[in-house]
């Protein structure tokens, strides 16, 4: 272990660079900076580096100005997985190609990004080494982000992180450097394929409890109870139960994604995860549930789907942000728009995807409404705002309505397992 490099960070004298301005990328290369590390990022999206250097962050587009001088480099990169479910690494595969060009001995490589178990030694040491060093020369690390956008409380400064190395050294270096960053606990595991699957079991985790309650949902409809109601009971419970619940379907880069990753690496070994499969599955098809579900409020009034006034309420995977990566709301919408229904889409966070610029506007001369996103704005609709506006059918993808009310009114009220 280089004790040079150790002084270094302690004393925040290392220069850092964070590849990657993403949603992970970003607040790291902010804190970075808000700690009075020598820091900047990179990024391939001009856009990105704009928006960065607006807000007061440096970043470039040249990769020698970035890497050059760097004793770290923190790699933050999608990971996205195919229309097969396969994952695409060709990010990391390219930042880490990037890196090659100016890694040098006694440096730091860190790969934030989500990725299966053995991805670290099996794809990113190799690629590293073609810089013409070994390992031993530098150390790499894996030290799964995370970030849950929106999130005041928990943030990417007080969250606490796991790592592990490709060596001790690794790990001890990467240890010392998130000690000073961060205001939070830092674990160091066994080695970089353990770190690596930590954040895929608590993704994992979360997608099979979702995909239960989504089942439960779906039972509950036939059976006639409110599966919020019985949720409510449940965790009245003090130990044993942690609750979850059901909606139109599972959105945002970790849980709906995550899971693949398992799944894949495990098929190459030899091993069949069918109950991660299963969640899946059930997951997946919760929005074109709710397009059922449309169809039958809809009938009830005696509306047909084509040629109907629907308004999509919510284009975020979740409340309070603008992100819309794996959102229910686009294969809703989809199916909707193979039906022949009239859609008006409205997103308080996304303007520039929404047809109307107003929630009263996205009411209006509706036949029915679909809560996608449960947006503060969206549970503040009333049965009353609801009855004015001669809305027919409410579709409640995330059972955040009141229910009772709207169905005093007159109005076909259908939830999720409601």
């Amino acid at each position: 272990m280089s004790n040079a490099l150790l002084e270094k960070i302690k004393k925040k004298e290392v220069k850092v660079c964070v590849v990657g301005l993403g949603y992970v990328g970003f607040p790291l290369l902010e804190l970075l900076i808000k700690k009075k590390f020598h820091a900047i990022g990179f990024d391939i999206d001009k856009k990105v580096v704009d928006n960065a250097i607006k807000n007061g962050v440096p970043a470039t587009l040249n990769d020698k100005e970035a890497l050059a001088d760097a004793d770290c480099a923190i790699i933050c990169v999608p990971t996205p997985v195919e229309e097969n479910h396969r994952p695409n690494l060709e990010f990391v595969e390219s930042a880490a190609e990037t890196i090659s060009k100016y890694l040098k001995r006694d440096s730091l490589v860190i790969l934030e990004s989500t990725v299966a178990p053995g991805t670290t030694e099996e794809i990113l040491l190799p690629i590293l080494e073609k810089s013409g060093l070994k390992q031993g020369d530098f150390y790499v690390v894996h030290c799964p982000e995370r970030i849950d956008p929106g999130n005041k409380e928990w943030t990417v400064q007080n969250l606490p992180r796991v790592l592990g190395g490709i060596d001790e050294e690794s790990a001890e270096a990467a240890f010392v450097f998130y000690k000073n960053v961060l205001d939070a606990d830092v674990v160091k595991l066994s080695s970089a394929k353990a770190a690596e699957a930590v954040k895929i079991v608590e993704n994992t985790f979360r997608d099979i409890n979702i995909a239960f309650v989504n089942e439960l949902a779906k039972s509950f409809d036939e059976i006639g109870i409110d599966i919020s109601e019985v949720i409510g009971g449940a965790r009245s419970k003090p130990f044993g139960f942690m609750p979850h619940y059901p909606g139109c379907g599972v959105g945002g880069h970790c849980i709906a994604i995550d899971p693949y990753y398992l799944i894949e690496k495990a098929e190459k070994s030899g091993f069949n995860h069918r109950f991660l499969k299963l969640a899946r599955e059930i997951n997946n098809s919760m929005p074109k549930y709710t397009v059922k579900k449309i169809n039958k409020g809809l009938n009830m009034a005696k509306i047909a789907v084509n040629g109907s006034n629907i308004a999509i309420l919510g284009l975020a995977y979740k409340p309070g942000v603008e992100d819309t990566r794996e959102s229910p709301a686009f294969p809703i919408i989809q199916e909707l728009k193979k039906w022949g229904a009239n859609l008006t889409i409205y997103d308080p966070y996304l303007p520039d995807l929404s047809d109307v610029k107003t929630l009263d506007d996205a009411l209006r001369n509706m036949d029915c409404i679909v809560i996608i996103t449960a947006h503060e704005e969206f549970k503040r609709i009333t049965p009353e705002k609801i009855k004015e506006n001669g809305i027919k059918v409410v579709i409640d993808g995330r059972n955040v309505l009141d229910s009772n009310n709207i169905k005093r009114l007159g109005i076909i009220y259908e939830g999720i397992g409601r």
